[in-house]
């Protein structure tokens, strides 16, 4: 009785599980299996604590101007806001209206698009995927004036396709009446990013996160790349909201983390050699794997129910991702975790079957 209609009536997103009655090896939510960089380690260490008395600089400067160099764009051209989640959420009320032409995406993508559209009354346009779980260009090309925008996660998740860069390409030449929303989260597991072309196209947004490639999940960091008059409305929500969503320490942390290039490049590197050896040893046991772009693989036993084998692996302590939905529920995402722990999947899972 104390409680808006939007609470009695909204479908909350579902993190991922985090049990905590023992050690599992957990590889479900996608996060990086080894540390941050040393230097992240460093700045920690040596944070001048008493600082945290003061409120965090609203614009993230030191930060963007970091980010400034590595991307070529200028800090107009950069919104930072707490983990990428938060950016994504902001674009929502930043680009559509209530109750107006609708926002598309893919049947099977990041479930969160659905919870935001919800929550701030956005219509939405759900395009199918292909049987073979890939984005077709042309239902994107052709929407005409059907919607207001677009949100294509690049890496898809959960199921780490990649969309041809020359096919996003056309989709955004396509839609230059509209803003295109590109969620990055995946994409530096990936061959491309769109990022070097936000100055060619002023409708197109990237949206990136230091969670995956950065080992940041904990500190919740995530930024967009785009035209300043795009950024300038992402701020106009953001000062709106919450002036102050980055903070102090996290400007500092990821801020180290995104310089320590060579760190960086080994890390992906580990993760994507590994990611290859699980999809061989995968498919060896029987499984049916998508080809994957991400940090992470989605398959099916060609045998073996989805829920089954993930309630065995549990069980047996090792976490991994089911979606009770049509589709993909005999599908797991397996997020890459260090090679150990690969190992450890591969040998329970022949246990278990």
């Amino acid at each position: 009785m104390y409680f808006s209609k939007l609470v009695e009536s909204i479908c909350p997103y579902v993190a991922g599980e985090q049990p905590q009655d023992k050690k599992y090896i957990k590889i479900n939510t996608n996060e990086n299996p080894y540390p941050p960089s040393k230097e992240v380690e460093k700045i920690i260490k040596s944070y001048d604590y008493s600082s945290l008395r003061l409120y965090p600089d609203p614009d993230s400067n030191v930060l963007a101007d970091s980010l400034s160099k590595i991307y070529n764009v200028g800090k107009e051209n950069i919104f930072l806001g707490n983990g990428s989640d938060e950016v994504l959420a902001m674009c929502f009320p930043a680009f559509f209206d209530p109750n107006d032409l609708p926002v598309a995406f893919a049947d099977i993508t990041y479930s969160f698009y659905k919870v935001w559209a919800n929550m701030y009354k956005i219509n939405t346009h759900v395009i199918p995927l292909n049987d073979n779980f890939e984005i077709e260009a042309n239902d994107y090309i052709n929407l005409g004036n059907k919607v207001k925008g677009i949100i294509i996660t690049n890496p898809n998740a959960p199921t780490g396709i990649i969309l041809d860069k020359q096919d996003l390409i056309s989709i955004i030449k396509a839609n230059k009446d509209k803003v295109v929303i590109v969620d990055e989260a995946y994409v530096d597991f990936a061959n491309y990013s769109m990022a070097e072309y936000i100055k060619e196209f002023d409708n197109l947004l990237v949206v990136r996160t230091f969670s995956k490639s950065y080992s940041l999940a904990g500190i919740r960091c995530g930024f967009a790349l785009g035209n300043a008059k795009l950024i300038s409305a992402l701020n106009t929500i953001k000062n709106s909201i919450n002036s102050y969503t980055v903070n102090r320490l996290t400007q500092a942390v990821a801020k180290a983390a995104i310089e320590d290039r060579d760190y960086f490049e080994s890390n992906i590197n580990k993760i994507v050699q590994t990611r290859e050896w699980t999809i061989t040893k995968l498919k060896e046991l029987g499984f049916y794997v998508l080809p994957s772009s991400s940090n992470f693989v989605f398959a099916k036993h060609i045998e073996c129910k989805g829920k089954d084998l993930y309630l065995n692996l549990k069980k047996n302590g090792v976490l991994v991702r089911h979606f009770d939905l049509d589709r993909i529920r005999d599908y797991l995402r397996i997020t890459i975790g260090t090679q150990e722990e690969m190992e450890k999947l591969i040998e329970t899972l022949i246990e278990i079957m």
